[in-house]
């Protein structure tokens, strides 16, 4: 049964194979700016999407993980609406496997569509590898991937 769920996780159109575990900088609450064209502009951190954790455990999230997120500010449209989006920077330092560690200057989600298509058409700001490698279609609209 665990390798079923596993064969439809790694089946969402804009997701490939999981990589490196990341140190998770955002639990829920958290406010994200949105990296993308889509006209939100302040995101909040509703669930991480799969977390699974301690009971009682706020479910933390990382870069490249998938996020459901609500629009605190943005144009009319987008406002007070739930979306799905996927991490692409984080303020917590985390180390890579090369033993470099990263840490952005700002918390930063795109928009995604449950697909796994991205709802906007171009990123600003750099992306974080992680979630360019897990993420092939965030990878190819980002600009800079650090």
């Amino acid at each position: 049964m665990a390798a079923r769920a596993k064969q439809r996780a790694g089946s969402v159109k804009g997701m490939a194979g999981l990589g490196l575990k990341v140190a998770r900088g955002l639990q829920p609450l958290s406010l994200l700016k949105c990296a993308d064209n889509t006209g939100a502009r302040t995101l909040r951190l509703v669930q991480v999407v799969g977390y699974k954790g301690r009971l009682r455990r706020y479910p933390k999230g990382g870069v490249g993980d998938k996020i459901t997120i609500s629009v605190r500010q943005g144009t009319p449209d987008m406002r007070k609406k739930i979306f799905q989006g996927v991490i692409v920077r984080q303020r917590r330092p985390f180390r890579r496997i090369d033993g470099v560690w990263v840490q952005f200057e700002d918390n930063a989600a795109v928009i995604i569509t449950p697909e796994g298509e991205m709802k906007g058409s171009e990123i600003r700001g750099p992306v974080a590898k992680e979630a360019a490698e897990r993420w092939p279609r965030i990878a190819s609209a980002a600009s800079i991937i650090v």
